[in-house]
């Protein structure tokens, strides 16, 4: 009986002890500093604590880098087992990836855009959306790597080659850095890796920064071929990095397209007033300056724009916009933020 009376006693004083324990998040600033409710400041008294709290949680790190963790996971999925050792790739953004990871492959797409030079001897196999089979076949890769975007029309080509493929996306900044990760992750190579991405996210912390408190200006995208121009949606990777930075792009917020490249309308554009305007050649044959002046006098309703009366419309350097490259994005980046910040 005495014996009960002990354990009887013991099990009172465990549930009166945990009901008297504060409750976890019984106090916003105990919560962000593991600092325990009762000696926590009253939010009252220290406002500053809250804000700085507040931009430590938004600042990117190398746990917390912005990538989709389940997008990230899903394209880690398609790779083999092991890490390869022979990889092919059709991609020049994946190319450049490979070389800042330490990875020399066995076959590179043929491009006018560049391949690192340390990869001039790695064999050609042919453009991104149709490579060589013969080619292909004869370097024998593991693993085939391909841009997710052409992924059907690679599959199509490829059909009846008995070859492992992965794609990865490439269009936008996050895209990148995704793809990137998982290129990391999956050859071991997390040091190259992170020196590149902390990097990048240092330059995304920075510019995030510069932009607090600041109201930006409306923005539309041009992208220029040989006969017309198009706007260009947030989808794209000149929109993703203004996106980034918090401007309004008026291609998604006022002219509601629904296409990465949409034919202009400039009575629509005339209406949405874009406050600076980014024009982006297409390639060797796109439009450059001199296009842009010809299209702006065939029609003058151009002029009455607000970029246009404050001298606000850019024409970008296509080897830094053109192409989307893990190693030019900071670069894009303080380009793009250094119009905006100004």
């Amino acid at each position: 009986m005495k014996k009960i009376a002990i354990i009887s006693m013991a099990l009172l004083l465990v549930i009166l002890s945990a009901c008297s324990t504060p409750k976890e998040n019984s106090s916003p600033v105990a919560a962000a500093t593991n600092t325990p409710a009762s000696e926590a400041p009253q939010q009252t008294k220290a406002p500053e604590a809250a804000s700085d709290i507040k931009a430590t949680e938004n600042e990117l790190t190398l746990e917390n880098d912005g990538v989709n963790e389940e997008e990230f996971l899903k394209a880690l999925e398609q790779f083999p087992g092991q890490p390869v050792e022979k990889i092919a790739t059709t991609s020049v953004p994946l190319t450049e990836m490979l070389y800042l990871l330490g990875i020399t492959p066995v076959g590179v797409p043929t491009s006018t855009n560049p391949i690192p030079a340390a990869f001039d001897s790695v064999t050609r196999i042919g453009s991104p959306m149709a490579p060589d089979l013969e080619v292909v076949t004869d370097i024998e890769p593991e693993l085939l790597l391909g841009a997710e975007s052409l992924r059907s029309t690679l599959e199509k080509n490829l059909e009846g080659l008995d070859l492992k493929t992965a794609y990865l996306k490439t269009d936008s900044f996050n895209d990148l850095k995704l793809s990137f990760k998982v290129l990391g992750t999956y050859f071991n190579k997390q040091e190259e890796m992170n020196k590149v991405l902390s990097s990048i996210l240092a330059k995304e912390n920075e510019l995030m920064k510069a932009a607090e408190g600041k109201q930006l200006p409306k923005a539309m995208l041009m992208i220029g071929t040989s006969d017309s121009f198009m706007v260009m949606s947030e989808s794209s990777y000149l929109g993703s990095l203004v996106s980034l930075l918090g401007a309004d792009n008026i291609a998604t917020s006022l002219l509601k397209v629904t296409s990465t490249y949409s034919a202009i309308n400039l009575e629509d554009i005339l209406v949405a007033d874009p406050d600076i305007i980014f024009v982006l050649a297409s390639g060797d044959h796109g439009a450059n300056q001199e296009k842009f002046e010809q299209e702006v006098a065939k029609n003058d309703a151009w002029t009455k724009l607000s970029a246009y009366k404050n001298d606000n419309i850019h024409i970008l350097d296509y080897s830094i916009f053109g192409v989307t490259s893990i190693s030019n994005a900071e670069k894009a980046l303080t380009t793009i933020s250094d119009y905006f910040f100004k």
